[in-house]
């Protein structure tokens, strides 16, 4: 065996060692039902927090859009991969979130990853000196991985911490380069929230521009679904690949903030245009978020319930106000029994463990859609309270 096989071996055994070591569970759909090893369990993992996955509407439309005008868009966007229907589609969803202009990537990853490099080269051009990225502790990882590819250090502020945020902001304040304070609205391990209009004050008084990334709110909540920043973010990132139910991504901001994207973002620039048929999917689902209000109010009042119910038994599920309900279990080989458990019971729900989440912080993550009954969510928290009391200390 050489050296390279030995690393990596050495390394998969240290994942071992500390029960985070991560595998691919293949599984089919059906309904809001997940089929694995023969078994039909409640999916209370995903982020099809609106059922659209599966909708006939999506369905239809992305396999109309493919069989109209192919599998792929065959370049990037700046060769020959820009067909009428991405631009047209950037129109609807600038339309959506009320903004200027939009701009599509692959995924949310690669935005926020080949966005933060970006504004950082826009510092260094126009201002002769790097950017200044003030960063929520819990953003998700592509925002960090985007300071890393910039070659920029985060100014990291505890998280929800607007008065650190402020101290942190001061204390830059005479410091040159463009200011953007980053944060995520709802964040996807904790379910929370951020106060977007506190941080559009602080951005306004320190000369900071708002960057929201949005995809775990967009769809699900606001007015008509539209998210949380309601233009008060100078950039916000939202995925179609969550509550809208398909594949890919969408930058929403001033039409000179999309222009300059799409001559300076490495992962817009570099990849390959998203497909007909995500194209289709992320149409048809712009159709329908608008109008889905009864669904997203079930939502919340299932979230509501749940929450109820853990709380009231003793549970920490943090500041969890949203469709993400975190249980906190503390040890990866804790949380990893207590998911199988579950399992055991008829619930999926995966073990979140050490690296996404700090040490010591492994959880349940509890990701609730619209489909989910009252039955439903009743039959998951005892399924839940008995799992925890069987294996937590």
């Amino acid at each position: 065996m050489n050296h390279l096989q030995n690393a990596l071996h050495a390394a998969l055994q240290e994942r071992d060692k500390h029960h985070t070591r991560r595998h691919l569970t293949p599984m089919m759909r059906q309904g809001e039902r997940l089929i694995h090893q023969g078994r039909a369990l409640i999916d209370v993992t995903s982020n099809d927090y609106l059922g659209l996955a599966h909708h006939p509407l999506l369905r239809h439309r992305a396999a109309e859009w493919a069989e109209r005008y192919g599998t792929g868009a065959r370049a990037s966007r700046l060769v020959s991969g820009t067909l009428p229907l991405h631009t047209e589609l950037e129109a609807k969803l600038a339309a959506f979130k009320k903004s200027e202009a939009a701009l599509l990537f692959a995924s949310g990853w690669q935005a926020n990853a080949s966005l933060l490099p970006a504004l950082n080269q826009l510092s260094l051009r126009q201002m002769g000196h790097p950017a200044l990225f003030f960063m929520d502790k819990l953003n998700h990882a592509s925002l960090h991985q985007g300071c890393l590819a910039a070659g920029v250090r985060q100014i990291r502020f505890r998280h929800n911490d607007l008065t650190h945020l402020e101290t942190l902001l001061h204390r830059h304040a005479s410091q040159p380069g463009l200011k953007f304070i980053i944060t995520e609205s709802v964040f996807s391990m904790d379910g929370d929230r951020a106060d977007i209009a506190a941080l559009r004050a602080l951005a306004k008084r320190y000369e900071a521009f708002l960057y929201v990334d949005e995809a775990h709110a967009t769809a699900v909540l606001g007015p008509e679904g539209r998210g949380l920043t309601q233009g008060m973010a100078d950039i916000t990132m939202s995925t179609a690949s969550k509550a809208l139910g398909g594949m890919g991504a969408f930058v929403t901001g001033s039409r000179a903030l999309c222009d300059y994207l799409l001559n300076h973002a490495s992962g817009f620039i570099y990849s390959t245009a998203l497909p007909p048929a995500c194209l289709g999917a992320l149409d048809a689902a712009l159709e329908l978020a608008p109008h889905l209000e009864h669904e997203r109010c079930h939502l919340q009042k299932q979230a509501d319930r749940l929450r109820s119910h853990l709380q009231d038994a003793g549970w920490d599920t943090r500041a969890s106000s949203t469709h993400i309900i975190p249980i906190m279990v503390g040890e990866s080989h804790t949380a990893l029994q207590i998911a199988h458990a579950l399992e055991a019971r008829g619930f999926l729900s995966v073990a979140i463990r050490p690296p996404t989440v700090p040490p010591g912080t492994a959880r349940l993550r509890i990701a609730l859609t619209s489909q989910l009954s009252t039955s439903m969510i009743d039959q998951l928290g005892e399924a839940l309270l008995s799992s925890l009391r069987s294996h937590a200390a």
